[in-house]
Parts: structure tokens; sequence; C-alpha cells
């Protein structure tokens, strides 16, 4: 006779083991912050800063520059060929095509890059999860070719995949028109695959690192790995997960080659219509110059909103110990 497993609520015992796992995790964090900061390694970060800024400094400086200013002098003349205006962003903002204009661009790019950081990052974390914790045969060899997976260029992949979405179908089933529009549905799937190797590799290294005793405990109170998977495993991860999302998030927002491919016509996203924004033979290159700003609002809120997770993220994977 089988037992089914009792849902038992976390005692103070276990809550007590979580903490502890928590702390030796900040203690971790701690010890490499540590060991990361130094006088010279500030100086050459604020270096680097510098001149990383420095173009992005002169594209936002000529974006409020006229169109005859930005043609025939540099950036760093503004002092001296004194001009401001913003009909550089009223033109990109009004600027678009038969089919679709800048805030239809922007609607498109969340409906496209929303789906395409939850799917993949959902199925990432339950393959890191197994991968981690799960005893099956041939862990090692499967891990190893998702691995593998990452050096696969995206340009051989987009003939195949053209391919098959043109038949609508997966292994005989009917996947593209079973999720709704075709051109959104396409580049979920795109973006999925490209994303998902590197989004299971990051996070099987974070949830590597809990400590296998807070694991042992919840199996001894009768927790299935649903359980240990939703109630410990998910919220230890919380800034491993928002550190990939990030990521993801960046890549997809800003990707030109899927959506030259998969996002045509009224399902084209904000960077596609930036490409069309300077003209036939790119008379009006200086509309990217606020193009670009537009374009930056969102990730700059989406990455200022979760720095502090971001960091954390980043730092956690090498806590080991």
């Amino acid at each position: 006779m089988t037992v089914a497993p009792v849902d038992l609520p976390i005692d103070d015992e276990d809550a007590r083991r979580i903490k502890r796992g928590e702390r030796k995790t900040e203690e971790g964090l701690g010890r490499t912050k540590r060991r990361l900061t130094s006088r010279w390694a500030t100086i050459a970060a604020l270096i680097i800063a510098i001149f990383w800024t420095i173009p992005t400094f002169g594209v936002f400086i000529s974006s409020f520059r006229p169109a005859e200013l930005i043609q025939t002098t540099g950036w760093w003349t503004v002092f001296q060929n004194w001009g401001w205006t913003l009909d550089n962003y009223a033109t990109a903002l009004q600027s678009g095509n038969s089919q679709l204009n800048m805030a239809e661009a922007f609607v498109n790019s969340f409906a496209i890059t929303i789906p395409a950081v939850v799917i993949p990052i959902s199925i990432g974390m339950l393959a890191a999860y197994a991968f981690a914790w799960i005893d099956f045969r041939g862990k090692n060899i499967l891990f190893i070719g998702i691995f593998a997976l990452q050096i696969v260029p995206i340009q051989m992949a987009l003939v195949p995949l053209l391919l098959l979405f043109s038949r609508g179908t997966i292994f005989g089933v009917p996947v593209i028109q079973a999720f709704g529009s075709p051109g959104y549905t396409q580049v979920w799937i795109a973006h999925t695959i490209f994303g998902l190797p590197l989004i299971i590799y990051l996070l099987h290294n974070f949830v590597s690192e809990i400590p296998n005793e807070v694991l042992e405990a919840a199996r001894v109170d009768g927790a299935g790995h649903g359980q240990i998977f939703f109630r410990i495993v998910l919220p230890l991860t919380t800034p491993a997960i928002a550190s990939v999302a990030i990521f993801q998030f960046l890549w997809v927002w800003n990707d030109l080659l899927v959506a030259l491919i998969f996002a045509d016509g009224a399902v084209a996203p904000i960077t596609k219509l930036l490409a069309e924004m300077t003209g036939n033979r790119g008379q009006d290159w200086f509309l990217l110059t606020a193009g670009a700003f537009i374009a930056l609002v969102v990730p700059l809120i989406v990455f200022l909103s979760l720095q502090r997770f971001f960091v954390r993220g980043l730092l956690a994977g090498s806590t080991k110990g």
C-alpha cells in the first residue's frame, strides 16, 4: 500500500536550517566583496567606466542637436556650435511605416520580450533543479550537451527554424497556430531555443550551491521534489533568477537579427523600426541618436529596479565554502 506524502509545514528546525543557509550565503558574499575590493581595482573600474560612457554621452548630446549640426560638426564642439532642439525626438516618435508606428512597435517589443523571458527561465529553472538534485541516467552527458549548444552560432539555426515554422508543426504537432499569432509565437520559440543553454547553465550553478542539509531536512519531513522546488529552491535563488532575467530581457529587447527573420509586418519590435528609421539610403541616420535613447528607457528602468538582485546574483556563484 502506497501512502501519499503529506504536505507538512516547515517547522522551526527547518526554518533555522534555511536561515543558516542564507547566513552562509551572506557571509560568502561579504568575503567575495572584500577579495574583489581594492584601490587599484576601483581606479581601473572607473577608467573603464569613463571610456565606456564617452560614446554614449556623445550620442546623448547629439540627440538634442539640429540635424545640420550633427552632420557637419562633432558633438564635442557643442559649446562652439551652440544649438539645441527636440525635433529629433519628435520625428523619431512619429516615425513608422505603413503597418505600424513607434507606439505600436513599443507594444510589440513588450509582447515579444516578456514571454521570451518568462518561458525560457521557467523551463531553465526546472531543468537546473533536475540537473543539480535529481539523479537519472545520462544526466552528466545531457548537461554537457546542453552546455555545448552555447557555441552553436545563431545564424546556423535560422534556416532550419524557418523551415520548421513554415510547416507550422513541431514533430507533427501544430504548435505555431496553437499559441495564437504566428509572428509572436515564432519569436518566442526562437528566443527560448537560443537562450535556454546559457540560462540552464547559469541557474544550475546557483541551484547547486544550496546547502544539501536544507534539502535533506525537507525530504525527512516528507516533502517531494515539487514542494522542495517551490518552497525552498525558488525563494533561495531569487537573486539568481533576477540576474538571468535581466540578461535575457536585455538580449531580447535589443535583438535585431531574430526580429528581422521572424517578426515581420505588424508584429515588428522597436529595434526593427529603428533600423528602418535611417531611410532607404541611410540619409536620416541622425534620427538614431534620439531613437536609441527612446528604446533605452525600458531596459534602463528594468536594470535599475532589479539592480540589488543583479549584484547579489552575480556574486552568489562564488560563495561556495
